[in-house]
C-alpha cells in the first residue's frame, strides 16, 4: 500500500536508503485501512483479466481481495519496502521489491490497482500518464490516495516540525506532498482514456485507545520525522503532536475518537 521510496524521498533520503518502515505499526488499524481498497476493487469492470499488479502493496493486504474479485488473473504485488513486502509474501502472492516511482513491468497489465501509495510521490502530471502506458488496452487504472494535507492529522505535523527546538533536524524532513484536485486528475487522464470515474470518499473512523490519532498517524505520514529525531527531541515532538490531536480530535462521551479521513478515488479504463 505505500512505497518505500516516497517514503524515503518524503524523508530526505536518497533512493536505495533503508526506511525504518515499520509493518506492524501500519497495521494496528488494518481494517480501516483496507476498507477503502474494497471500496475501489468492487467498482473495477473488466471482463477476464490476465495480469493484475498492485503498485505499492504494502503488507498485501489487498491481494487476496484482487485475486477473489479475479480468480483467473496472476496477481503480483509490488513495493519498495523489505519489510513491508515481507509480510505481503506471507500471503502467497507473487511479489516484487522495486522503486515504484520508477516501476515499468515488462509486459502490460490489465488491471495498475494503487492503494494509499501515490500520494508518497511527487510530479503526478508525469507519473499518471506513465502509469497509464503500462496498461493493456482495454485495462484499468484503479488508485486510491489520501487527501489530508489541509487537515489537522497532516498539517499539524508540518507546523509543529517547524516551530519547535527540533526544527534544525526537520528542516528537510515534510511528509507526503499535496495531490491534486480532482479536476487535475481529470485533465489529465480524460484524454487518454475511454471512460474516467473519480470521487471523494470521508471515512469517519471510530477510533479506540491511548491517543489513537497519534497511533495512526506513526503508521504513515509521521514516519519521515520520527525516523530522524532521536532522545528529547522525538519525546517532545511526539509529545507537541498528541496536545494537537487531543485538541483537533477530542474524545466522545464513550471515549471513542472519531477520525474523518478523505479520500481520492479515480477509475480509469483505457480503449
Amino acid at each position: 500500500m505505500e512505497s518505500d521510496r516516497g517514503r524515503q524521498e518524503a524523508a530526505g533520503k536518497t533512493p536505495g536508503t533503508q526506511s525504518t518502515w515499520d509493518a506492524a505499526q501500519y497495521l494496528r488499524f488494518e481494517d480501516e485501512r483496507l476498507r477503502p481498497a474494497i471500496d475501489l476493487i468492487g467498482r473495477i469492470m473488466h471482463p477476464a483479466p490476465a495480469r493484475v499488479v498492485d503498485l505499492g502493496c504494502g503488507a498485501g493486504n489487498a491481494l487476496p481481495l484482487l485475486a477473489a474479485r479475479f480468480p483467473a488473473a496472476t496477481v503480483t504485488g509490488v513495493d519498495g519496502s523489505a519489510a513491508m513486502l515481507a509480510k505481503a509474501a506471507a500471503t502467497g502472492f507473487a511479489t516484487e521489491q522495486a522503486d515504484i516511482a520508477a516501476w515499468s513491468p515488462a509486459e502490460k497489465v490489465d488491471v495498475l490497482f494503487s492503494n494509499a501509495a501515490l500520494q508518497w510521490l511527487g510530479g503526478h502530471d508525469l507519473l499518471f500518464p506513465r502509469l497509464l502506458s503500462a496498461v493493456a488496452p482495454g485495462g484499468v487504472l484503479a488508485v486510491q490516495m489520501p487527501s489530508m494535507h489541509d487537515r489537522p492529522l497532516r498539517a499539524e505535523q508540518d507546523r509543529i516540525a517547524r516551530d519547535g527546538p527540533w526544527a534544525g533536524t526537520l528542516s528537510r524532513i515534510v511528509s507526503a506532498p499535496p495531490i491534486l484536485a480532482p479536476g487535475d486528475y481529470y485533465d489529465l487522464l480524460r484524454p487518454h482514456v475511454a471512460s474516467l470515474d473519480l470521487w471523494v470518499t470521508e471515512y469517519v473512523h471510530m477510533l479506540r485507545g491511548e491517543d489513537p490519532v497519534v497511533q495512526w498517524a506513526m503508521g504513515t505520514s509521521l514516519r519521515p520525522f520520527l525516523d530522524v529525531l532521536t532522545g528529547a527531541e522525538r519525546d517532545g515532538f511526539l509529545d507537541a503532536y498528541r496536545a494537537a490531536m487531543r485538541a483537533a480530535y477530542p474524545p466522545r462521551a464513550d471515549g471513542v475518537v472519531l477520525l474523518p479521513f478523505r479520500r481520492l478515488f479515480i477509475l480509469a479504463r483505457l480503449p
